[in-house]
């Protein structure tokens, strides 16, 4: 069911997934000859290091099929080539990102994927088509569960579910890895994070992190395709670097803005007067109606036709991470200004949407032992408006990263959400003096 793992899973990916996503032409060129190989034809190379780059990979290439190979790695693609806001030349915000402008530009932070897509055409409950996924993201590489980071979470809209929070709110510690997948897997998710942790320990009683958006409109979301394995898969490839965006593990079927978007990141770094930390968001992006949509100040939803009206509101699940040194009431104050990023890309949070965000530190981790007094060093208030500015310029960011990374999909009932029309989006921006 999930499309090879070869692309598919893991924050960063390997190989081909590497060469394709970097669009650079060497990347072409090899999955081309990764092809002829496979099919048994004729591998020409021109330079030492096409030679290297090939050998490197090879032994994975003889892993799968010719025609698994050839469907991931086009699929894919597609998605992948696809720039990112400031490879367009839009630059949100004043502060600069970090060298991924990712989560993962906050040390130790890792992201990992496993997406789910299979079968077309008409909806059959359990079998498909499937359009879905689950995204995970780890704190730091050691054992989450023994030495726990501070953290927070905020309902900005309540309809819709992240488990945990009530915890995480009253201790104001994270001790698992968080958890995205569509609404219905949340089951799943729950039992796969128990899973994974009582793989590490039979003795734990762990209160997972699991948030849902809805996927319904172009995935079986009824058939609950996502599994325990799927949520163990996912958090075992976490890995540091880019991180795949658009439609990629929880993101797979999920649209905003009457486009297809789903996982999108940004980072934000201050100066060192500041402090040098470091700041990353990532977002599951389902939210907000096309004639609303903002990119960068400008009203990009009013100069695109809207095919039709919603059928509903979405919602968004939004993930803030930091390197500076901050308390469980100072972390909540980071999850309310992302409301503010959130609500300058055209969203304000219907009735009916599910908004929520969870906030964590990485500067300190609380050991689960003996101990009875824990010395904390935090960063004063009157220091903390540079992280608050962070945090809204790199929700903002996140969010059109999922709407510029992610392209056309075609799911159940051969239902087709389309890509945010990106040359369409650079004129629009021009004739506002947002691009040269």
């Amino acid at each position: 069911m999930a499309v090879s793992p070869f692309l598919q899973e893991g924050g960063k990916g390997v190989g081909l997934e590497k060469a394709v996503r970097r669009k650079t032409v060497e990347g072409k060129n090899c999955l081309s000859r990764a092809v002829s190989f496979l099919a048994g034809g004729t591998v020409r190379f021109s330079t030492v290091n096409q030679v290297l780059d090939f050998m490197r990979f090879r032994s994975h290439l003889c892993q799968w099929s010719l025609a698994l190979l050839i469907l991931a790695l086009c699929s894919d693609a597609r998605g992948a080539e696809r720039p990112r806001a400031r490879d367009l030349g839009i630059r949100i915000g004043v502060l600069p990102p970090g060298p991924n402008n990712a989560i993962t530009d906050v040390s130790g932070v890792r992201v990992g994927h496993v997406t789910l897509i299979s079968g077309e055409g008409k909806l059959v409950v359990g079998e498909g088509p499937v359009r879905t996924g689950v995204t995970a993201v780890v704190p730091h590489p050691d054992d989450v569960y023994l030495n726990q980071v501070f953290a927070a979470a905020e309902a900005l809209n309540g309809n819709g579910e992240m488990t945990g929070m009530a915890w995480i709110n009253e201790r104001g510690l994270l001790e698992v890895p968080v958890v995205l997948t569509n609404t219905l897997s949340v089951g799943e998710g729950y039992s796969g994070v128990v899973a994974y942790m009582l793989r590490q320990d039979p003795g734990r009683v762990p209160l997972p992190v699991v948030a849902e958006c809805y996927d319904g409109g172009l995935n079986d979301i009824a058939g609950r395709h996502v599994r325990e394995e799927h949520v163990i898969r996912a958090i075992e490839s976490a890995a540091d670097g880019p991180v795949v965006e658009g439609s990629a593990g929880a993101g797979t079927g999920m649209r905003a803005y009457g486009f297809k978007a789903g996982v999108g990141t940004a980072s934000r770094v201050l100066t060192k007067a500041q402090g040098a930390y470091t700041l990353g968001v990532l977002v599951v992006a389902n939210c907000g109606r096309r004639p609303s949509l903002v990119i960068d100040g400008v009203p990009v939803g009013r100069h695109l036709p809207v095919a039709r009206p919603p059928a509903r509101d979405g919602s968004i699940v939004i993930l803030i991470a930091t390197d500076a040194p901050l308390i469980p009431i100072q972390l909540r104050r980071l999850c309310k200004r992302s409301a503010l990023g959130m609500s300058r890309t055209g969203t304000f949070s219907r009735t009916s949407s599910g908004d929520l965000a969870l906030a964590f530190s990485t500067a300190r981790r609380i050991p689960r032992n003996a101990a009875t007094v824990d010395t904390v060093h935090t960063l004063r208030d009157h220091r903390l408006n540079p992280l608050l500015q962070a945090t809204v310029e790199a929700t903002e960011e996140a969010i059109v990263n999922a709407l510029c990374a992610a392209d056309t999909m075609t799911g159940r009932d051969n239902r087709t959400i389309p890509g945010l029309p990106l040359d369409r989006l650079v004129d629009i921006m021009k004739q506002h003096n947002r691009i040269e």
